[in-house]
């Protein structure tokens, strides 16, 4: 009896925990996107990813600010020095956005026109990514969650040193309320639907780009509907 009272309580404290579940999904018209040090210099620093992979993701998480235009601030940690600029790529697809060179302080938050560049947009919800991890990402995650936003931390957009520490940092992130997620669920949470704009016409061409499994994918179907036979023994036995 004893038992079943305590298993009844039990399933009464779940039941309770996830009707109090609220699933908060990124809305295209209240996010903005921040580029924070990826730059060429720490670019070295990010050992817990492929380098072309890297690279090409930080094209990448730029170019989801690109395809929904999303407000974008910029930021830079002394890139007069070994740190390095960012990436020209990136700096070419928002000539007109804040673009804030930090000269010292290493979480971004602390620097006073980052926080007003961030401030200025009037959203409520961010989506970031830096070199590193556990520094340049996690601080500013964390200080933008104090500060009441919600926070979406694009995990193939931030590097570090090991996958270690990097495992550690997402845990902190996860932890305070940041939601930890992949380059491709971010865009898709902001498209929701392939029928919207931006929708299959913008996202395709994106992902055929930065996301080659997919885009190769829509090359495939393309090819076999234009110019494609069926082959002896292909289909359904």
């Amino acid at each position: 009896m004893k038992f079943t009272a305590v298993l009844a309580m039990g399933l009464s404290s779940s039941l309770a925990a996830a009707s109090s579940f609220k699933y908060e999904r990124l809305d295209k018209d209240d996010a903005m996107l921040l580029v924070v040090d990826h730059q060429v210099g720490l670019y070295s620093l990010a050992r817990d990813f492929d380098p072309t992979l890297f690279r090409d993701s930080i094209i990448a998480h730029a170019g989801i600010a690109d395809v929904f235009k999303l407000p974008v601030v910029l930021t830079s940690s002394a890139d007069t020095g070994p740190n390095g600029p960012l990436p020209q790529e990136v700096l070419d697809m928002f000539p007109d956005s804040p673009f804030i060179q930090r000269q010292g302080e290493v979480n971004a938050w602390d620097n006073s026109a980052f926080r007003d560049a961030v401030i200025a947009a009037n959203k409520s919800q961010i989506i970031l990514g830096g070199i590193t991890t556990d520094v340049c990402t996690t601080f500013l995650a964390l200080s933008l969650r104090e500060a009441g936003y919600s926070v979406w931390a694009n995990i193939e957009a931030s590097g570090t040193t090991s996958a270690v520490v990097r495992d550690a940092a997402n845990d902190q992130m996860a932890r305070a309320g940041v939601n930890v997620v992949s380059m491709f669920a971010i865009a898709m949470d902001l498209m929701r639907d392939w029928r919207k704009t931006p929708g299959a016409g913008e996202l395709i061409p994106w992902l055929d780009q930065h996301y080659p499994v997919w885009g190769y994918l829509a090359r495939s179907h393309y090819a076999a509907v234009n110019n494609g036979t069926i082959q002896p023994g292909e289909g359904p036995n």
